[in-house]
């Protein structure tokens, strides 16, 4: 053989192979659909029999369980008319996916020179076709009752029982060559004037009545069979109770204390196939964790090594993560292998129990005067009534949900006073999430009949074991209701286009800084050369930190000076008894030359005095001479 013949033969099986590659990829389907091949086959009865009107598509089924025999089986044993599960008992040949659908967009994967058995229920005359490879109908009516044509791409047959349907099939043989086939189960055909549903030769080159199913199928050749493929496979990461793998998108952040994580799998060749069952899964995480091999939607029982064995396939396994020791956190990479190939590597944090308590400073409010009730208006977002959160956080800084199952909450009574005589904690934290506001828990102080602040206080958290975690100290104040107000702008002078802030500061009738939960009421607010762009608070709102309401305006663009209202005179009693209306002043330019003819001759006429001056001095110096 010489050597040009020799490569041209070598890019030939290289082209032919590459081409079974292409087309076994491009009919691949999307990932949620890897759930049928190795699965239970289903025959479905009255409700939706192909061509009975009841159904929109009709159904044809492919059987889908494993097969170890030589040869496929039809599925359709009996010639009984009626449908039930003695006729879904079909076994395909060299089947490597079927997706999970039944009417008439259905895909398949099948290995050249394979077959599929197909089966239905129908209520008229039923024709299968095929645009390659042959047909042969698979039991369930006598032989005579079939026609075909010259190339076995076509069977048919009118004996079908109307009422309650007649299951039907066929063996459709693949093709040797690799493509793209469609094979086609048609219902609906005409009946003649004898009242029989039937197919004539006329009408079959013609459309029937009805597409009941169809399936496109790929003929793949072997070589890429068996073998791990990350494209067609599943890895994810799942809070607490495993699921039957549906997705790569994992959960994200830690876990509760003592809530474990499922690494799911779904491992598939090229094909969307099963691997080999007799595969070797080996699980490893880091940190000392704790692994365990179970299977998809249960959950195993909890590991008590660091590494764990199994031989399976790794079609729908999970892995159970736990802590290496209970209410310690952990963050641990768990790594999957299939015969000795890696198919997965998450990592995966568990929170540990409360460590820590922080009381932020930016959400403490000021209490109203003879009252512990708060406001939920003083958080961002928030409907929990109180003055201020607490945050719970395990020994890594993980924020921790503080049910009563977990702890309980308490003041140090020690850090209490004259000013604030109780403090509560009655709205407990239920995520662990920093950016969800029900990650802190919500706190609340009583305040007595004067203000003041209450330096040191101090919260304790006491743990199901006894432990007692306690806060650094803060300090909780209390005043009386806005009784009076001042508003100012950030500028006295501003240019068109800019941004100005107006703050409203209030206080009450002793001169404090105003609490932080009640109310202010109505206002009418003017501010003639800008427009409102937002505000911290709204008719209703409670003041927010230092007992203040700002306003954000864009600057207009006309020139001048101007003078604002603000009026919260109409307020709470307070206000309205004490508060007066105010009148920030301000100006407006229009940046650029803002020079006048006023200007101008202004600086003319210092001119003209200055050259006066130097005249008269000139004049001096030379009388002296």
């Amino acid at each position: 053989m010489s050597k040009t013949t020799l490569r041209k033969r070598i890019a030939l099986t290289a082209t032919t192979a590459l081409f079974a590659g292409m087309l076994s990829v491009a009919s691949a389907p999307v990932a949620s659909a890897h759930s049928a091949v190795g699965g239970t086959n289903t025959l479905t009865t009255v409700g939706a029999i192909a061509g009975d009107g009841t159904t929109v598509a009709g159904a044809l089924y492919t059987a889908i369980a494993t097969n170890t025999t030589s040869a496929a089986v039809a599925s359709v044993s009996s010639a009984t008319a009626g449908c039930s599960t003695a006729d879904d008992l079909g076994l395909s040949k060299g089947l490597l996916y079927k997706d999970s659908s039944s009417g008439v967009a259905q895909s398949a994967t099948v290995l050249a020179g394979g077959v599929l058995s197909l089966y239905s229920c129908s209520a008229t005359a039923v024709a299968f076709f095929a645009s390659g490879g042959s047909l042969a109908p698979a039991g369930g009516m006598a032989a005579g009752t079939w026609s075909y044509n010259s190339d076995n791409t076509k069977v048919w047959s009118s004996n079908i029982t109307t009422s309650g349907g007649t299951a039907v099939g066929a063996l459709w043989s693949a093709p040797s060559t690799v493509g793209t086939y469609t094979v086609s189960l048609y219902t609906g055909f005409y009946t003649n004037s004898s009242g029989n549903n039937v197919i004539s030769t006329a009408t079959l080159g013609a459309t029937p009545a009805t597409l009941s199913g169809n399936i496109t199928v790929s003929v793949v050749a072997a070589t890429a069979g068996g073998t791990y493929s990350p494209g067609d496979s599943y890895c994810q990461a799942v809070r607490g109770t495993t699921v039957a793998p549906a997705s790569n998108v994992d959960a994200s952040g830690p876990t509760a204390n003592g809530v474990d994580w499922s690494i799911d799998l779904a491992l598939r060749d090229a094909y969307g196939a099963n691997l080999s069952s007799s595969g070797a899964l080996i699980v490893t995480a880091t940190n000392s964790a704790k692994v365990a091999w179970g299977t998809a939607g249960a959950t195993p029982v909890a590991g008590t090594s660091s590494t764990a064995i199994t031989t399976g396939s790794g079609t729908a396994s999970t892995v159970r993560v736990s802590q290496a020791t209970a209410g310690v956190p952990i963050t641990t990479t768990v790594t999957v292998t299939y015969n000795g190939t890696t198919v997965c590597s998450k990592t995966v944090s568990i929170a540990g129990t409360v460590a820590a308590l922080t009381v932020p400073a930016a959400n403490i409010a000021v209490q109203d005067l003879s009252a512990s009730a708060g406001n939920a208006n003083w958080f961002a977002g928030e409907t929990r009534a109180g003055t201020f959160y607490v945050v719970a956080t395990d020994s890594v800084g993980n924020r921790v949900a503080t049910p009563s199952t977990v702890g309980s909450y308490s003041v140090d009574s020690s850090t209490l006073g004259t000013t604030v005589t109780d403090v509560t904690v009655p709205s407990l934290a239920s995520k662990t999430s920093s950016s969800d506001v029900l990650s802190a828990s919500v706190g609340t102080h009583t305040c007595a009949a004067t203000a003041g602040t209450q330096k040191g206080v101090k919260i304790k958290f006491t743990l199901a074991n006894g432990t007692v975690i306690t806060s650094a100290p803060f300090d909780l104040s209390c005043a009386d209701d806005p009784a009076s107000y001042t508003a100012s702008f950030d500028k006295a002078k501003y240019i068109s286009g800019e941004v100005a802030t107006l703050t409203v500061s209030f206080k009450d009738s002793k001169g404090n800084a105003a609490n932080n939960v009640i109310a202010t009421g109505g206002s009418t607010i003017s501010i003639p050369g800008m427009t409102l762009v937002s505000t911290t608070g709204v008719s209703t709102a409670v003041l927010k930190s230092g007992s203040k309401l700002t306003y954000t305006y864009t600057v207009g663009q006309t020139a001048g000076s101007y003078a604002g209202v603000v009026d919260f005179t109409g307020g709470t009693t307070t206000l309205a008894q004490y508060a007066t209306v105010q009148n920030p002043s301000y100006s407006i330019s229009t940046g650029g030359d803002t020079t006048t003819n006023a200007d101008v001759l202004k600086s003319i006429v210092a001119l003209i005095a200055s050259i006066n001056k130097q005249i008269q001095a000139l004049q001096k110096l030379i009388l002296k001479r």
